[in-house]
């Protein structure tokens, strides 16, 4: 029996540190999904640097899983995230009665992927979802990841289900050609979906737009390359790109994951922050075409979602790597909610007892469940 379309939240913080994003759409958790409306809400200075001290707290005592740093930034998410939810009710004139379920990412502060012969590794997102269960008055559904890596997976990437329902109904609508579609979503770290019917695989490609952001943000002081703008002022030096792309990771099979602060931009060291950044965005599209050597067929379209599609220097690199590709926006999907709305549809799944992960996605050995429930009626008696 088919799952009654509902409308859900889904709230993204990105491993970018910059903002909220939350999107409103209505779905079955499976083949039906209807975007409805979606906002971005931006931290404040002082908002950005209590993620990063968070960000930093993990880095510094990675075996602490709770401390003070964690625990006051977690609060504060819940909140920002409410005022989040707030807004886009507004802005879409829809009630919370309305809104069966939010999905609640909360903000990766560590992610330790298993290694092979090695440790089950652990991830941590911070976010007070009791709390925002009360201050939204809407279950929500939060800790996506925990299930996946305690059955084997990487716990990352979570997309790749929503990008496979996108994908089909685009083929279907006959904006997208038939056969393989790679989706490529370059946030802060870049992740593929390589989607031919229904086969998915879908892993991280590398950095996405991290090294670039903290390489701006260290020889500017701006916080990221406005439209590529000095990258396209800089010069690519092949010696440093070389010994950028001369890592293992690029050549170990999927599945596989990234932590935001797995790769330093060291090697730059010395360049001009143009230069540098030039140097960043090509081996973020080169490191995107290194993913090619694991996909059981080349796809026939490249469509690009996440920040790192609003910087020339990105895409220019990329399309000359790989061929043709197109933002997302071209299909008419919004490629700064496309993760937002994905947890929805991820919470709605959850509330089903349908599979978020499956093994060609997070390398899990069976389809796995995964999301915790929040109710709004428990949490505001406890509060």
């Amino acid at each position: 029996m088919a799952n009654a379309a509902r409308l859900a939240i889904g709230l993204m913080s990105g491993t970018s540190m910059d903002g909220i994003d939350a999107a409103l759409i209505e779905t079955d958790g499976v083949d039906h999904v209807r975007p409805v409306h979606g906002i971005s809400l931006a931290y404040s200075a002082a908002d950005r640097a209590a993620v990063a001290a968070a960000v930093q707290s993990a880095k510094t005592h990675p075996t602490r899983r709770r401390h003070a740093e964690a625990d006051r930034c977690a609060t504060m998410l819940a909140e920002r995230h409410a005022e989040a939810v707030a807004a886009l009710l507004s802005a879409a004139s829809v009630p919370a009665a309305d809104v069966a379920t939010i999905g609640f990412h909360g903000q990766t502060i560590r992610h330790m992927p298993p290694v092979p012969e090695g440790d089950s590794g652990w991830t941590w997102q911070i976010g007070d979802a009791g709390l925002l269960a009360a201050l939204t008055g809407i279950d929500v559904i939060a800790d996506f990841r925990h299930a996946d890596m305690a059955a084997g997976g990487q716990g990352a990437p979570l997309v790749p289900l929503y990008h496979r329902a996108l994908v089909a109904q685009g083929q279907a609508a006959g904006r997208l050609p038939m056969g393989p579609v790679c989706v490529l979503n370059i946030g802060g770290v870049a992740n593929v979906t390589w989607i031919d019917g229904d086969a998915l695989l879908a892993f991280d490609t590398g950095p996405g737009n991290a090294l670039i952001d903290d390489w701006v943000q260290a020889t500017t002081g701006t916080r990221f390359d406005a439209d590529g703008a000095l990258a396209a002022r800089g010069a690519v030096h092949s010696d440093v790109l070389t010994a950028m792309l001369d890592n293992p990771w690029f050549d170990q099979p999927p599945p596989k994951s990234l932590d935001r602060d797995d790769f330093s931009a060291s090697p730059l060291r010395g360049l001009s922050a143009a230069d540098g950044a030039a140097t960043l965005a090509t081996f973020t599209a080169r490191t995107i075409a290194l993913s090619r050597q694991h996909m059981p067929r080349a796809p026939v379209a490249w469509v690009v979602a996440g920040g790192g599609r609003r910087n020339p220097a990105i895409m220019n690199a990329l399309a000359q790597a790989v061929g043709a590709v197109r933002p997302v926006d071209a299909l008419a999907w919004d490629g700064d909610l496309l993760e937002a709305q994905a947890f929805a549809y991820l919470a709605v799944r959850s509330s089903a007892g349908l599979p978020l992960s499956l093994p060609g996605t997070t390398g899990v050995a069976a389809p796995t469940r995964g999301g915790l429930l929040y109710r709004a009626a428990l949490s505001r008696l406890s509060r």
